[in-house]
């Protein structure tokens, strides 16, 4: 078993799967916006790449892993297809949008810190970088369909990715294995962000004065 579930080995399936629920994320959303199947394999595979490319050509990863192995375009054209045609199905589940969001937030966020540490970088630049990864892909989603980004509200998203690739630098300063620490990471991620959703919570927000306050 341990010879099966190395770092290489879930960091590969972490990326893997973070790419499918993003990219499930982001077709649910085009379908709701009443985009047509190359509308949503466009929005899709834009968001998606973007926090992953970016992330690798920070540590030197060139070309790219998003554009230079197919499987990753595969994986999040496969997510596109299934929300295209099953969005009926998908509906079904309570806040399908953030919770698969959510979930490609923290495989993004740990996946991102542990190949950052792998390219040599500092714990805190590996966990910023990693937060990075994770909020990249939901910021151009959102702006290409006309929304705020979740990232610039008040509810816990770029804290719960910074999180989540805190585990990640935090096992690895200490010397622990890689693999279970991008597990733990990636739960917790995962458990913050659902937990602000369910129950609202929140990061201080101003309060600005009333209209007739400030007339």
């Amino acid at each position: 078993m341990d010879g099966i579930l190395t770092a290489g080995t879930v960091l590969a399936a972490l990326d893997l799967i973070g790419t499918f629920v993003f990219a499930l994320s982001g077709a649910v959303v085009a379908v709701r916006r009443g985009l047509d199947l190359f509308g949503v394999l466009v929005l899709l595979l834009r968001p998606r790449a973007r926090g992953a490319i970016l992330r690798d050509l920070l540590i030197g990863a060139v070309p790219p892993a998003a554009i230079s192995q197919p499987r990753y375009v595969l994986t999040a054209c496969l997510a596109g297809l299934f929300a295209f045609y099953r969005h009926a199905l998908i509906e079904r589940f309570r806040n399908p949008v953030q919770v698969s969001d959510a979930a490609g937030l923290a495989l993004f966020a740990v996946s991102g810190a542990q190949k950052a540490l792998g390219a040599g970088l500092e714990p805190a630049m590996a966990a910023l970088l990693g937060m990075l990864t994770g909020i990249g892909g939901g910021i151009l989603r959102d702006v290409l369909v006309a929304q705020v980004p979740a990232v610039l509200k008040a509810d816990l998203y770029a804290v719960a990715a910074l999180a989540g690739a805190g585990v990640v630098v935090t096992a690895h300063a200490l010397d622990l294995p890689a693999a279970p620490s991008m597990l733990a990471g990636a739960a917790l991620c995962f458990g913050l962000r659902v937990m602000a959703i369910r129950h609202g919570w929140q990061l201080p927000v101003p309060r600005l004065p009333d209209r007739e306050d400030r007339s």
